[in-house]
């Protein structure tokens, strides 16, 4: 273990704050000469890059369920010269899954616990006052081993509504570390998969500085420093995910940007060269690329682009014809041969697979998936037991290729979302996080 102050910022439930207050602390630290390392507890893959937007520094994930300790001592070491480390807790404080995972059942306590980082709990006031501290009593007794430095009041209605949430704060024994008056102007703007992307964002710096300069006049940030300690996991030659290729082309654009930094960060220090493209400016991927790789992203969004991208199509063809090409959820659904958006529209995709999805009647799904490779995956060969989240709302209309893996949930129930292969053509609707680590 090394020694590093950290602090855990969660709340009782989603939609209760956290993200405005996480980005508002980052930026604070940040324009104060502090050099904070921003985590995403969770298998959140849009929340990061807000946090590096804030703070100027790449943020990763901590995922207990999905990582073994090699990859989190591997993605520990990303702070090793930072002076305190500020991680952003996933839906409520102890919401994990039922099953344990490589390290264990995904909750924000577990990675609280695990570093020794006080928990910073965002309680949302609003239509209580005094009850409020009974919430916060009962998220600190219900794990004693869970540090807990304080709460911030969120959505404060007046003077008098602070007083009383203040006074049962004091009668329970826990400190009040700001209040935050209710505001409807810092919410950030939300679709169907949470938060927009932070390059959508009309004005995300302009933002942020709203939001530390909101968080310097109500909350007590020389009291959150103080209240930072903990650690960072060690383990001698622990390294991030390897590449799958040397040259890697990636698309990325609004459409597409659904990958986890920890694997970007473990293909370019591992020596992998990157190279970008747009699907939306229709680009073809670079010629020379060993692999193409679609992250996820909103393509349902964009089928009328995507279906007239000409160039991008073509380029994924030549480039199939002998080296691989892979898709993630968005990614895969390009590849396949329609997408139909929430209008009942039918957008002709890629054609490499013969997948069709549709955002007509959205279906929800959302969870850890634990998948047993029936077919190579690039960068990984048969057999291999990956681990990975999925989340979006298609339904598949149509899937004729063959099963790419035997994919369960959380719990070892299987899942029908199997992902398939054709070829050189693969796709998933899970977003790889890690292949499994073994003993």
């Amino acid at each position: 273990m090394t020694e590093m102050p950290g602090i855990m910022i969660s709340a009782p439930s989603s939609g209760t704050g956290k993200t405005t207050v996480m980005l508002g602390l980052l930026r604070a630290l940040a324009d104060d000469g502090v050099r904070v390392q921003p985590f995403k507890s969770g298998p959140d893959y849009i929340d990061p890059a807000f946090h590096h937007a804030a703070s100027g520094r790449a943020s990763f994930n901590f995922d207990t369920w999905a990582m073994g300790p090699e990859l989190l001592a591997a993605i520990s070491a990303r702070a090793q010269d930072a002076e305190i480390c500020v991680a952003e807790g996933s839906m409520g404080l102890y919401d994990g899954v039922a099953t344990r995972g490589q390290s264990g059942f995904g909750s924000s306590a577990e990675t609280a616990q695990a570093m020794g980082w006080p928990v910073v709990l965002i309680v949302d006031v609003s239509g209580q006052a005094q009850s409020a501290a009974a919430t916060a009593l009962g998220f600190q007794a219900y794990n004693p081993q869970v540090p807990f430095a304080g709460v911030i009041l969120n959505r404060c209605a007046s003077p008098r509504h602070e007083r009383l949430a203040r006074l049962g704060m004091e009668n329970a024994g826990i400190k009040v570390l700001g209040v935050l008056p209710r505001r409807g102007d810092l919410t950030l703007p939300e679709r169907h998969l949470g938060l927009i992307q932070a390059v959508e964002h009309p004005d995300l710096d302009a933002a942020i500085t709203g939001y530390a300069q909101f968080l310097r006049e109500h909350v007590d940030i020389n009291a959150i420093r103080q209240a930072a300690k903990g650690h960072l996991p060690t383990r001698a030659g622990a390294h991030l995910p390897q590449p799958p290729a040397q040259r890697i082309a990636l698309a990325r654009d609004a459409a597409f940007s659904f990958t986890y930094p920890h694997l970007l960060e473990g293909w370019q220090s591992a020596g992998a060269e990157i190279l970008p493209f747009s699907p939306l400016a229709d680009q073809a991927p670079d010629e020379t690329a060993d692999i193409v790789w679609l992250p996820g992203g909103y393509p349902e969004l964009h089928g009328g682009t995507l279906a007239a991208a000409d160039k991008f199509k073509a380029g994924l063809r030549r480039h199939a014809k002998d080296r691989p090409v892979h898709g993630e959820c968005g990614g895969y659904m390009a590849l396949g041969s329609a997408l139909i958006d929430k209008d009942g529209t039918r957008h002709q995709m890629a054609g490499l697979l013969g997948l069709v999805t549709s955002y007509e009647k959205r279906k929800f799904h959302l969870g850890y998936r634990r998948a047993v490779l029936d077919a190579p995956l690039p960068g990984h060969a048969p057999g291999a037991v990956l681990r990975g989240h999925e989340f979006h709302y298609s339904t598949i209309l149509e899937q004729p290729d063959a099963a790419l893996a035997r994919v369960a949930d959380a719990d070892g129930n299987p899942v029908p979302e199997t992902g398939s292969h054709c070829g050189n053509v693969s796709g998933t609707f899970f977003h790889l996080i890690t292949a499994e680590e073994t003993a």
